[in-house]
């Protein structure tokens, strides 16, 4: 073959989550009644005022390119949010509007850091975390949290893995995987180690409107006006709004990470899709109801699924504060006892293999978040299919 494939192509793993959830479908369409859980997306249809926004966008011809950082009337509907929702006024021009929550966190990536430097990241971990950092030629530092202590960050070992060429910090609250939701106090000493360090702060905040048992989000940006200048917020509509395929997500920085997130993103995509800012412009205008009804269906499927998974023997979990993730420790279970194909299982990533084609069950290793010895299951799915997950869980892993 004349041509060659670049070093970080070929060696660059495919998201772990998307892998294992194409594999499901495979299998579905094969006849397999297989129940997947691997999957971060909400179940429900986006809301229809925001369909009709779009209708309403094609209708009028809105479909030409945009600015690069996005139309103006949602990069201001952003601002408004921030001030409305953090309590500080921001212009829309530190606003940049992007493809999706995942392409906003890889052009501030993209933007702050050289090869050689290094991110500070808490395991478990969104699988796409170290993968971006990679690609930038930095490497990902990272500190370990456990079930036993709610995933919450020892701050002596952040301070620790601090060094000269830390450029970020990294914070997803609440978070992908565990669902566990920091403590103000963690969040205001991370600002501290931040503020120590002279390094972002890299708020990834896509789940904060899914929060239970009456909790109030707090962001890194509500410690204060000096901490608030090295924040690069991360947020989106997807998750919010069940707007994961219309991808839209988006930044707000100091200005002049805002200018750059923007030169940047206007030589990599040109814009994002003109239709999907409008609707995403009537998710952030129109009426909230939705938000809160999607939210309360999340917190109603957290309260079966946890006491669920927790009366299965040799299964450890706590109770998440946000998102719709289950990440119980399921090392007990990683002692061999367990038999697939004639070989012991004693890992996580043999034991979703086994659950997958024996339990017909789709998980997602705790090992590919950074943590082995559990796994994930989203619960953005109906109860019904819950009810039924559990229940072939507990099969594969005692019988019965």
């Amino acid at each position: 073959m004349p041509a060659r494939l670049s070093g970080r192509a070929k060696d660059l793993k495919s998201s772990a989550t998307v892998r294992l959830e194409n594999l499901a479908k495979e299998m579905q369409r094969q006849g397999l009644d297989v129940l997947s859980f691997a999957l971060g997306e909400p179940d429900f249809s986006t809301p229809p005022h925001i369909c009709e926004a779009a209708c309403k966008a094609i209708a009028e011809g809105k479909t030409t390119y945009t600015p690069a950082a996005g139309i103006p009337e949602l990069r201001e509907a952003i601002a408004r949010t921030v001030e409305r929702d953090y309590g500080y006024s921001c212009a829309p021009e530190q606003v940049v509007v992007s493809n999706g929550g995942k392409h906003a966190l890889m052009n501030v990536w993209e933007s702050i850091l050289e090869p050689g430097d290094e991110v500070i990241i808490f395991a478990p971990y969104w699988v796409t975390y170290p993968a971006q950092i990679g690609l930038c030629g930095a490497k990902p530092r990272v500190v370990r949290t456990t079930i036993d202590n709610d995933f919450q960050p020892d701050l002596d070992e952040v301070r620790a893995l601090v060094s000269e060429r830390t450029a970020a910090i990294l914070i997803n609250s609440p978070s992908n995987p565990s669902g566990a939701v920091l403590e103000r106090s963690i969040i205001e000493g991370l600002a501290e180690i931040a503020a120590e360090a002279d390094c972002w702060i890299v708020s990834d905040e896509i789940y904060r409107h899914i929060l239970f048992d009456g909790r109030q989000h707090f962001s890194p940006t509500m410690v204060g006006d000096e901490v608030r200048e090295r924040v690069l917020l991360v947020d989106g509509a997807s998750k919010a709004y069940s707007m994961t395929g219309w991808r839209i997500g988006w930044t707000v920085t100091p200005l002049e990470v805002a200018k750059a997130i923007n030169r940047l993103q206007s030589q990599q995509a040109s814009n994002p899709s003109s239709i999907s800012q409008w609707a995403a412009l009537a998710g952030l205008e129109g009426p909230q109801d939705c938000v809160r009804k999607m939210c309360a269906e999340f917190e109603r499927r957290r309260d079966y699924i946890i006491p669920a998974l927790a009366d299965i023997p040799g299964v450890k979990i706590g109770k998440p504060a946000g998102a719709f993730y289950a990440f119980p420790e399921v090392s007990a279970h990683l002692d061999g006892h367990i038999v697939h194909k004639g070989k012991a299982v004693t890992n996580d990533d043999q034991l979703t293999t086994y659950l997958l084609e024996d339990a017909l069950i789709s998980t997602v290793p705790g090992s590919e978040f950074g943590l082995d010895g559990y796994i994930r299951l989203s619960f953005a799915t109906s109860m019904d299919k819950i009810q039924e997950g559990v229940r072939r869980l507990r099969r594969g892993l005692v019988g019965g």
